[in-house]
């Protein structure tokens, strides 16, 4: 990571995208076949970072669908997401602001989806406040929803157990790597070297922080979430669902802020308590759940990058400055 890198944060990435002509004819042809009409035209996604195909096709019919095709080609994990999304949409509530999936189909290697097609774009950055509030709106929604009776969805803390380990594993480094790790914290380098020990001890307590009966999406940022301004007062769509479980209802919230703080939309530790969702919210619990996503960014942003994924790391170093500024302000 450059100095440019630590300076400028990036506002959105995404992974390397498949066009329409880039899948197996045997692929385009399922498609058109579960679609019920051949396709015309595509409009690619410009944001998220899943490798594989994702666009808007439209239909000879003058439908329309939005589809997801991942093989283990572009990335060994993401058919098993795909797989995952699956199970999420047929345990979202009909008051989830999502949209519907139409159709899937897995032949082992190719997985795919069809959604309804969500009008509207992503949210302009740096965050306009005005879109902010709607999908923080839309969030205070998702936090009052629980999956559907008979779901397949794991808690949170199952989902994020080897995930939150990213304080205790920087802590078996190695001075050097130490050293190198502050430098790619930002200002809060210092801080972060002097209190590993408490970073630790609050990571070990994120799991159960997590516990809870609430819908959980898992991984929501400005590249998940679509807005629609033709809509009378607007209306926002919560896209992206393969990490969804079930937890805390304010997870959401406190795991979304690191990244709207990145993207120019205010100070968490203020977003936070100034919605439905923290009311009775611990302060230590909060503290715990901000520790283990703050190492887990941290951590992550030192790895190398997935496959297909090539700026993932940068992204997830952003963040993590944000969740340690955000840890230091709770600690």
């Amino acid at each position: 990571m450059s100095a440019d890198d630590a300076t400028t944060p990036p506002l959105a990435f995404s992974g390397q995208r498949l066009d329409w002509r880039d899948l197996p004819r045997s692929v385009r042809t399922r498609i058109a076949e579960l679609a019920g009409a051949q396709v015309t035209a595509e409009t690619s996604a410009t944001t998220g970072f899943s490798p594989g195909f994702a666009a808007v096709l439209e239909l000879a019919d003058g439908q329309g669908v939005f589809v997801k095709a991942v093989s283990p080609e572009q990335n060994p994990e993401s058919p098993e997401l795909a797989r995952a999304e699956v199970r999420a949409a047929a345990a979202l509530p009909p008051q989830v602001p999502a949209p519907a999936l139409l159709w899937s189909d897995d032949d082992g290697d190719w997985v795919l989806l069809g959604f309804e097609v969500t009008p509207g774009r992503p949210p302009l950055l740096p965050w306009r406040p005005a879109e902010l509030d709607l999908v923080l709106a839309a969030m205070d929604t998702l936090a009052e929803a629980e999956p559907l009776p008979g779901h397949e969805l794991r808690p949170t803390a199952e989902t994020l157990a080897g995930d939150f380990t990213g304080w205790r594993t920087i802590a078996e480094r190695s001075g050097a790597e130490l050293a190198a790790l502050a430098a790619r914290t930002g200002e809060a380098g210092a801080w972060v070297l002097a209190h590993l020990d408490r970073l630790v001890a609050w990571e070990d307590d994120a799991l159960e922080a997590c516990a809870g009966t609430a819908l959980v999406h898992g991984d929501l940022r400005a590249d998940n979430v679509m807005v629609d301004h033709d809509h009378e007062g607007g209306r926002v769509a919560l896209i992206d669902w393969p990490h969804a479980s079930v937890g805390a209802p304010w997870l959401d919230l406190a795991f979304m802020l690191p990244s709207v703080a990145m993207q120019g939309g205010g100070d968490p530790q203020d977003l936070f308590w100034d919605r439905p969702a923290s009311k009775g919210v611990e302060h230590e619990r909060l503290r715990a759940a901000v520790a283990g996503l703050a190492g887990y960014f941290v951590h992550g942003a030192l790895q190398p990058a997935p496959v297909g994924i090539p700026n993932l790391r940068r992204f997830q170093g952003a963040q993590g400055r944000h969740a340690v500024e955000w840890l230091r302000a709770l600690a």
